[in-house]
């Protein structure tokens, strides 16, 4: 079972802040840590900081004049600031972007080789996670030929996932996987993380709106609000907080509550 107090950090972000265009603030002293092995889950609504605070790790915030001007991360005792994205995946770090971004005018398997872009290695080794990654998504061997535009959204999906695994992460960040998906696909793919995680000791950083499951999976969270860290602590601790319960996952110590009465819940959170 795993226990983020006896594993080794991978990921330190430390009471960081970031700007866009000099003048937006977006986060605002936030700070987490990925564990080795585990998977950890950034919860909160849209525009709560999520995609931000993965863009900070991944170093992609440039590209959209963004900037970290506060704070340190680190990954593997070393701080990255100075690493761009494709550094970043040489070091084990890659993200998954929100959106299920493929070429569409590739096909499935083509999509997937360009994920090991960034390796010095043999045709065979690229063939080895080429299979690796259709024993985890069958549906995609059976699809390699098919341009990536005429599939699913659910086969996007693995297409993007499947494309970072080619490139031998040990930490994936992966943002908002189970948008516009149907709840069965999204118990899919997260079965998926959940065996890639324990059989390949691949470590996550999750960003996602849909609470419920991403705290059924994940080892311990993080929920963001306005930019900042309003509440953090191992997965099952969150799930049965009444405040969690209330406002994430629509549920009230009488039942289920509505929107109506749960829309207002920034004014009376009893956690800020």
């Amino acid at each position: 079972m795993f226990d983020d107090k006896n594993q080794e950090i991978l990921l330190d972000v430390s009471n960081i802040e970031v700007v866009y265009n000099n003048i937006i603030l977006v986060l605002r002293g936030v700070s987490l840590t990925v564990e080795k092995g585990g998977i950890t889950a950034l919860l909160g609504g849209n525009g709560a900081g999520k995609s931000t605070t993965l863009k900070s790790v991944s170093n992609l915030l440039r590209s959209e004049r963004g900037e970290v001007t506060k704070g340190t991360i680190s990954y593997n005792g070393e701080s990255i600031k100075d690493l761009d994205p494709a550094d970043m995946v040489r070091s084990g770090v890659i993200q998954v972007m929100e959106g299920r971004h493929c070429f569409e005018h590739l096909t499935v398997e083509e999509n997937l080789l360009t994920g090991a872009y960034t390796r010095k290695v043999s045709g065979s080794e690229i063939q080895e996670s080429l299979d690796l990654v259709y024993n985890y998504f069958p549906r995609l061997k059976e699809r390699r030929k098919s341009l990536a535009g005429y599939t699913s959204g659910g086969e996007q999906q693995m297409v993007a996932i499947g494309r970072a695994l080619m490139s031998q992460p040990e930490t994936i960040l992966l943002d908002e996987p189970s948008m516009g998906l149907a709840p069965q696909l999204v118990e899919e793919i997260f079965e998926i993380v959940k065996q890639l995680n324990e059989k390949e000791s691949v470590a996550f950083l999750l960003a996602e709106q849909n609470t419920n499951v991403a705290l059924k999976y994940a080892h311990k969270g993080y929920i963001l609000e306005s930019g900042r860290v309003v509440m953090d602590g191992p997965a099952k601790e969150l799930r049965e907080n009444p405040d969690v319960k209330e406002f994430y996952l629509g549920m009230s110590e009488e039942g289920r509550s509505s929107f109506k009465n749960t829309k207002s819940y920034r004014r009376r959170k009893r956690w800020l």
